[in-house]
């Protein structure tokens, strides 16, 4: 303050002291050099404390806070310090704005259903989107093994380099084959201006895998019924050109032919009927059943129905049929189920083996399963290996193709149990035991 009040007094009191100097009257010199000492220092300190007022308002300012109320002492610092309020008022209303929008940014990415990855220029992971966190069971960082190997991929790989060298958006496809096998499909953009948290590239996934398994099966699909039909078809057109043929008027050859041409055509009958049962249970299986049906009494009848097929194998049929209700049902659906249960554990168990059939309520939940009705069919036969058990039910997948069609078999039993259990909200459950046989087993809601 004194070197401030020195510089605004300095000059008169210099001019004072040469009047002092040079005689003229002591006493009124004195008197107007204490007073301009006096104004002087009163000013340095308005203008100093002013100074202070307006520093501490725009570091207000700069910290997005209000700045405190107060009077200036000079009255043209008083516009000043208006408008420092008012850039503070600006700054703040400019700086909730930017963070409504970052949180609104935020909140899209978050709420996108495909993964979702923010990478810096350097390739490192900065963040990950809800979905890509359940994707690669990452935290928020998005940092992991799988995520790396992801990155490492030399397709992906790629296209994040390409991205950051041309500056436009990169697509690639991959298959990541751990921890399961994933058919990914990626697209890389580049980010202009980065993000503030140094993001320069969005890495977004879609997962094909359902998809694409989803298009493989339905071209499997039409190979295969067109091979299934195309096998007896030919048949059937073989021996009649053999019967108009060379067999013509022999009766031992037309009835041996006859009766081939007759399997030949059931065979097809039940393919035919099985791919329209199982088109008509597709159709529905989005629509949960109504109504309730005695399991027991349903396995009770068609295990009678099973009598000639077992006396055929010499199969013994062993039952364990307990009163059981399930809800909801559809009576004939499940019946469909308990017979080509039975049916393929008669016709690919033992010969002369034995089959169980078990039925019962579950009162409270058991072994992961919740309170419902619980059906068991379990042979002794050869068993399954188990890396066939999950496309058992996979229509016309076979373990052994030539026993099952000689077994009278189509292909399709498991694949319809399948719908129908899904149709009726309930699971089917598959063991086996190379040697030792099969255990099927279906859970149904009850009372």
């Amino acid at each position: 303050m004194l070197r401030v009040a020195g510089l605004i007094g300095g000059v008169p009191c210099a001019a004072f002291l040469l009047l002092l100097l040079t005689g003229t009257d002591a006493g009124a010199i004195l008197f107007c050099l204490a007073a301009t000492v006096t104004a002087s220092l009163l000013l340095a300190r308005a203008w100093l404390v002013t100074l202070a007022g307006l520093e501490a308002d725009f570091r207000a300012a700069a910290e997005g806070q209000p700045p405190p109320p107060r009077e200036p002492l000079l009255p043209a610092a008083a516009r000043v310090a208006d408008s420092a309020a008012r850039l503070t008022r600006s700054l703040a209303m400019r700086e909730a704005e930017v963070t409504k929008l970052r949180r609104a940014d935020a909140a899209i990415i978050e709420a996108l259903p495909d993964p979702l990855l923010v990478l810096a220029e350097d390739g490192r992971v900065l963040r990950a989107n809800a979905a890509a966190c359940r994707f690669f069971g990452t935290g928020p960082d998005g940092r992991t093994a799988d995520t790396a190997a992801f990155l490492r991929h030399p397709r992906i790989a790629g296209a994040v380099d390409r991205a950051l060298a041309e500056g436009a958006a990169q697509s690639a496809e991959a298959v990541l084959p751990v921890p399961v096998e994933r058919d990914l499909s990626t697209q890389v953009l580049p980010l202009d201006p980065p993000l503030a948290d140094g993001g320069k590239l969005l890495v977004v996934l879609a997962d094909r895998t359902q998809a694409r398994a989803a298009e493989r099966m339905r071209a499997d699909f039409v190979a295969n019924a067109s091979h299934e039909l195309r096998t007896p078809l030919a048949s059937i057109i073989g021996f009649v050109e053999t019967l108009r043929g060379p067999a013509a008027g022999d009766a031992e050859a037309t009835t041996r032919f006859l009766g081939i041409i007759a399997d030949q055509a059931d065979r097809m009958r039940r393919l035919i009927e099985d791919l329209l049962g199982l088109s008509r249970i597709e159709m529905t299986e989005h629509q949960a059943p109504k109504g309730t049906a005695r399991l027991d009494a349903l396995a009770r009848d068609e295990a009678a129905a099973m009598a000639p097929i077992l006396a055929g194998r010499n199969v013994t049929l062993k039952l364990d049929l307990a009163p059981a209700t399930a809800v909801p049902a559809d009576p004939g659906q499940l019946a469909q189920v308990l017979r080509n249960l039975l049916e393929n554990a008669v016709r690919h168990g033992r010969e002369g083996g034995t089959v169980e059939l078990s039925v019962r309520a579950l009162p409270a939940p058991e072994g992961g399963l919740a309170q419902g009705v619980l059906l068991r069919v379990a042979d002794d036969g050869p068993g399954i290996a188990r890396e066939h058990i999950p496309r058992l039910t996979e229509r016309f997948y076979r373990v052994d193709a030539g026993r099952s069609r000689s077994a009278g078999g189509t292909g399709l039993g498991l694949a319809i149990v399948k719908h129908i259990v899904g149709h009726h909200r309930g699971q089917l459950l598959i063991e086996s035991t190379v040697g030792q046989g099969t255990v099927m087993r279906v859970w149904l809601p009850g009372h």
